[in-house]
């Protein structure tokens, strides 16, 4: 079983930075992408920014420019640099990773336990 540990999470005042990580507990065989989502109460779980095996990204357009999704310097891990911190992206922030954990399984995702990312003066 692959668990997924999110750790960098806290509080921050505006304009600030924080850096996520993300690493997994075992290795996992294949991985089509990783990324980072955040929920904040009472919204939905939303895409923060992804990126590929091939190395393509993708970002919220509330977070373009300010907040950069790097692979790890292992091949599990991802990192999220967070920027210009706004109080709307106060949120839980969660890991994901798609992939094949065991050669022969199916394809599937991944999450982490979530950490709590506050931005507030």
């Amino acid at each position: 079983q692959v668990q997924l540990v999110e750790s960098g999470g806290g509080l921050v005042q505006p304009g600030g930075s924080l850096r996520l990580s993300c690493a997994a507990s075992r290795s996992i065989f294949s991985i089509y992408a990783m990324g980072w989502y955040r929920q904040a109460p009472g919204k939905e779980r939303e895409l923060v920014a992804g990126i590929t095996s091939g190395g393509r990204t993708t970002y919220a357009d509330s977070v373009k420019g300010r907040f950069t999704i790097h692979r790890g310097s292992a091949k599990n891990m991802v990192d999220l640099q967070m920027n210009s911190l706004k109080p709307e992206d106060t949120a839980v922030y969660y890991c994901n990773v798609n992939g094949i954990a065991v050669a022969g399984l199916p394809p599937r995702d991944y999450w982490g336990q979530g950490t709590q990312v506050t931005v507030s003066s």
